[in-house]
This record gives C-alpha cells, structure tokens and sequence, in this order.
C-alpha cells in the first residue's frame, strides 16, 4: 500500500474514534466504506472475517481495526492503527466524563445523554446489517433481528443471547 493511502486510513481511524459512540464497531460501518470500497485493501468477506476473528480473540473490540492496520502495513500497521482507534476517544471520554460528572444535573448534560441512545442503536444497527448481510442465507439476518428483538423487549442477559448465537455457529444453523 502506497505512504498516502496509509495516511488516509491512519487519519480516518483518527477521526472515526471520536465517533466511538457505543464501541468500536459503531465506526465498523464507515471502516468498511474505506478499506473495502475506497482503498479496495479487504473484500467484504476477508472485513467481515477480521471482524468475527477480532471479537473471538480476547481482548478489546477495537481488534479488528489492528487487523485491517495488519492489512495495510504489517506489524507498524496494525499497531498505528491500534493506537488510533483508542488514544483519541479514550482521552475524549476522559474530558467529557469528568465535564459531564461536575455537571450531572443539568439539562444540557441530561438531554445529551438522552440524544445518543438512538445515535448508539443506530450505529450498532449498521455494523449489524453490514456483517449478517454478508454472511450466505437468510438465517443470520434473522438471528440478528431475534436477538435485537429479545434485548430490546426482555430482560435476558447479553450474554445468554450469545451462548445461544455459539450454539447456533456450532451446529451450522449460520
């Protein structure tokens, strides 16, 4: 990959790590735009196959953009790439929550924590589609809308949705 187009996914991820509202894969989305349509580093298979590998790993969900750093530089990629993603939304989040705790109870503060619920469930819900939509069949379009439906109106920990996503993997229903 050419020194300018390295450039241009360094200070994209530099950006969309202000935009980590939500975690790392609200900005999946915009990541696939880029490395997928604009530079044409990844297919859509080989990004959605970083994604499911990056979260089986241990470790923080920003992974996956590692390995598209990974993909574009080798080693110094994935850890430029790496260290893009976190350093500016973690010294974000930093400012902003000891602003917003110091003001806690004013309207601003409790209308801008109202506002980015929707912003948050739609950034998800993009990344979602993104990933179900390129995986064969309808089956995992479907477990995708079970499981959102299931958060949304129950009260079913997270984490029993996905023991029953691995189940699903694991006996090939996706």
């Amino acid at each position: 990959m050419s020194t300018l187009g390295w450039a241009v996914l360094l200070g994209q991820v530099l950006l969309l790590s202000l935009l980590q509202v939500g975690g790392a894969l609200a900005i999946a989305p915009d990541l696939h735009r880029l490395v997928v349509g604009r530079l044409a580093l990844l297919d859509d298979a080989q990004f959605a196959s970083s994604i499911a590998i990056a979260q089986a790993a241990p470790g923080p969900n920003t992974l996956y953009v590692a390995l598209l750093g990974f993909q574009a530089a080798g080693l110094a990629g994935a850890v430029c790439a790496q260290l893009a993603v976190l350093a500016p939304s973690s010294m974000l989040a930093v400012a902003v929550g000891r602003w917003g705790h110091a003001r806690q109870h004013h309207r601003a503060v409790l209308a801008f924590k109202a506002g980015m619920a929707p912003v948050t469930i739609a950034l998800l819900a993009a990344t979602s589609w993104i990933i179900a939509s390129e995986l064969p069949g309808w089956r995992p379009i479907a477990l995708a809308a079970a499981a959102a439906l299931a958060v949304w109106r129950t009260r079913l920990h997270i984490l029993w949705l996905m023991a029953l996503g691995a189940l699903a993997g694991a006996l090939g229903w996706v």
